[in-house]
């Protein structure tokens, strides 16, 4: 694994994938020092990849701007491995539907999500670790729609929209 950008780890290289201790190590270092507060190790080796497969390593107060996945065949299933988060869902104006706590312990939270439902979370504990996949290959014009009811991640008011989630 080579070095971090500001957003994601490189993608790795060879015919297998370990995730290891040394690994887990520095991806929390990274969201830590990450002025968004995560960090994405991507598992797949290309980002042509027909699977996208991603170890997020999560800080409280990152932003996950709500958006959808417009694309058919756009699911999207997520795995706790390590914390907890508050995974919500919304209507198209910004309403909640459903907000209910993942969790890595008893057993790992798994939540799988439709193409075209609108959603985001926080992380409710440090160190939260989440192994997410979908379909590919990525195309960052077509993988998610955000949504115009919420700040954007370089607004200002992410803040006050994360506090407002929180109550």
């Amino acid at each position: 694994m080579s070095e971090s950008s500001e957003l994601a780890f490189e993608n790795p290289s060879g015919d297998r994938f370990r995730l290891t201790e040394e690994l887990i190590k520095k991806g929390i270092d990274a969201s830590r020092n990450s002025e968004r507060l995560r960090m994405i190790l991507p598992v797949h080796r290309t980002q042509g990849a027909k699977v996208q497969r991603l170890i997020n390593f999560l800080q409280p107060g990152t932003y996950i701007r709500p958006h959808k996945h417009p694309l058919d065949h756009a699911s999207e299933s997520i795995v706790m491995l390590q914390g907890e988060i508050r995974f919500f869902t919304f209507d198209g104006q910004g309403v909640v539907n459903s907000a209910e706590i993942i969790s890595s312990s008893p057993l790992p939270g798994v939540v799988d999500i439709e193409p075209g439902v609108w959603h985001s979370f926080l992380v409710l504990e440090t160190d939260t670790i989440l192994f997410e996949c979908k379909k590919g290959p990525y195309n960052a014009k077509t993988d998610k729609e955000f949504a115009k009811w919420a700040p954007a991640e370089s607004d200002p008011e992410s803040k006050k929209w994360i506090k407002k989630l929180a109550e």
